[in-house]
């Protein structure tokens, strides 16, 4: 069987102009050196240098702006962007490895982190939206974007499941472990990522690969 032609939606990354994106950097880092208090539509005004007509024409209200911040970190881990490629054992692989490695590093950014720990914070207020966005327009975008490059592997015949969300679960686990939540404690993160994601990786596809793929991997000693 030949290797398979596969297209992934993938809108999410492309959801901003660069000048927005610019924008959203800067919101972003003001809330890293400044917690909530500091993200204003003054302050984001003033220092991603725009007006606040602009921010309000472009994300509407407060919460408008955070939910872009929040997609816009999210759209920082990358999955399958290249529609009608085909995909083989090899580049499976090594999409699922640059989708690991940025999962690592978005997780263990100070944005990520904070965004993280202040949503932690307001879990007890009642209604707290933070922590809904950070589901909806972070993680959930993450995930779903990660199950549609892990069902086009399964159609390419490389990867045999009977659930994708156990898959991807599976994967998500294999990544990221228990580190999440020890950086979240103020543990340093790791200085190998690559070699956490690629660790990952090989695990997961010697759960869930198909002999095509399982050929292709080397022997572990």
């Amino acid at each position: 069987m030949g290797a398979m032609t596969v297209s992934v939606d993938t809108a999410e990354p492309s959801e901003f102009s660069p000048r927005q994106n610019a924008v959203l950097e800067q919101a972003l880092q003001l809330l890293v050196d400044g917690g909530e208090k500091a993200l204003t539509t003054s302050g984001v005004a003033r220092a991603a240098n725009c007006s606040k007509e602009s921010l309000y024409k472009w994300f509407g209200d407060r919460d408008g702006l955070l939910s872009a911040m929040i997609a816009y970190q999210a759209s920082k881990v990358r999955t399958f962007e290249r529609n009608g490629e085909r995909l083989t054992a090899a580049s499976l692989h090594d999409h699922v490895v640059i989708f690991a490695r940025d999962l690592l590093e978005v997780l263990a950014g100070d944005v990520s982190l904070a965004l993280n720990r202040l949503a932690i914070g307001q879990s007890n207020r009642d209604g707290s939206k933070l922590g809904k966005l950070l589901l909806e327009r972070g993680r959930r975008q993450i995930d779903r974007r990660a199950m549609a490059l892990i069902d086009a592997g399964k159609r390419a015949g490389l990867l045999r499941f009977v659930d994708a969300d156990e898959a991807y679960h599976t994967l998500y686990g294999l990544v990221v472990s228990d580190l999440h939540v020890r950086m979240l404690l103020g543990e340093p993160g790791l200085k190998d990522t690559a070699r956490q994601a690629e660790r990952a990786v090989t695990a997961f596809l010697r759960l869930y690969g198909t002999d095509k793929v399982l050929a292709e991997m080397p022997v572990l000693g």
